[in-house]
C-alpha cells in the first residue's frame, strides 16, 4: 500500500500555499517579512511599500520576498510609525483676491453659469446640448465586459474573503467554500470582520480568524 503524502501549509504571510517535506525548494514561497500599516483606509506592506484601498485586493499583492515554506508562523517586524506631516497651509494673495472669489460665489448670474461683466467669464461654464447628447449616448452604448468561459476542469483561485483556496468548477457546490462576506474593520489598532464580530490586535491574528460562512466559490469578485 502505498504511503500518503502528508501536505502542510506554509504560514508566511502572503503564501498560504501546501507543500511536502520533499518538494520544499529554495524559491518556492513568496512572502511578505514585515508587517502591514493600516492608515486613512490604506493597507500598506512596510516591506515592500506597495499598498491599495481594498482589502482584497491588499491580500493579493505577491510577496516580495523569496525562501521556503515552512509551518512556523513568522514573527514579523513592526513598522515604525510615520510622522505626520502638517497640511501646507493655505496661500493667500491678499484680501482682494478674497473678496473676488466670495463675489463670484454669491453673484446670482454666476453661480447660474452666465456670462458676468463685473467677474470676468464664465466660471462654471454649462455644458453645451451636443455635450450632453454625447454623454447619453456614451452611456447607452457602453456595455459590461464580456464574461470570460471556464472549463468546468480549469483550476481557479476563489477571491471569496477569507478563503484563498484553489477550486475547480465541477466540484463547486454551496457549501464548498468557508469565508468571510465582510467587510473587514480596521479601526484604532484594532482589525475584525463585521460579519462575525471578532476583533484582534495583531495581523497575524486577523488572518487566523475562521470564516463564519458557507457558500460557493467565487473567482470573478465583481460577480
Amino acid at each position: 500500500m502505498a504511503e500518503q503524502v502528508v501536505k502542510l501549509r506554509c504560514q508566511r504571510i502572503g503564501c498560504d500555499a501546501t507543500f511536502t517535506v520533499d518538494d520544499n525548494t529554495e524559491g518556492s514561497c513568496r512572502y511578505h517579512d514585515a508587517g502591514p500599516i493600516f492608515h486613512d483606509g490604506m493597507k500598506e506592506w512596510s516591506c515592500c511599500k506597495k499598498r491599495s484601498h481594498d482589502f482584497s485586493l491588499f491580500l493579493q499583492i505577491p510577496g516580495c520576498k523569496t525562501g521556503k515554506h515552512t509551518t512556523e508562523k513568522p514573527v514579523l517586524t513592526r513598522p515604525a510609525p510615520s510622522p505626520r506631516i502638517p497640511p501646507p497651509s493655505a496661500v493667500v494673495s491678499g484680501p482682494t483676491a478674497t473678496t473676488a472669489a466670495s463675489s463670484k460665489e454669491t453673484c446670482s448670474r454666476c453661480r447660474q453659469g452666465f456670462f458676468c461683466s463685473d467677474h470676468g467669464s464664465n466660471p462654471n461654464p454649462k455644458p453645451t446640448n451636443a455635450q450632453a447628447v454625447a454623454s447619453a449616448d456614451e452611456a447607452i452604448t457602453a456595455s459590461p465586459p464580456p464574461r470570460r468561459v471556464v472549463d468546468i476542469n480549469e483550476p481557479q483561485v476563489c477571491k471569496n474573503k477569507g478563503c484563498g483556496q484553489t477550486f475547480k468548477e465541477k466540484d463547486n457546490h454551496e457549501t464548498a467554500c468557508s469565508y468571510h462576506p465582510g467587510p473587514a474593520i480596521f479601526h484604532d489598532r484594532m482589525r475584525g470582520w463585521k460579519c462575525c464580530d471578532i476583533h484582534v490586535k495583531e495581523f497575524d491574528e486577523f488572518m487566523s480568524i475562521p470564516p463564519c460562512t458557507k457558500g460557493w466559490h467565487n473567482a470573478d469578485p465583481t460577480s
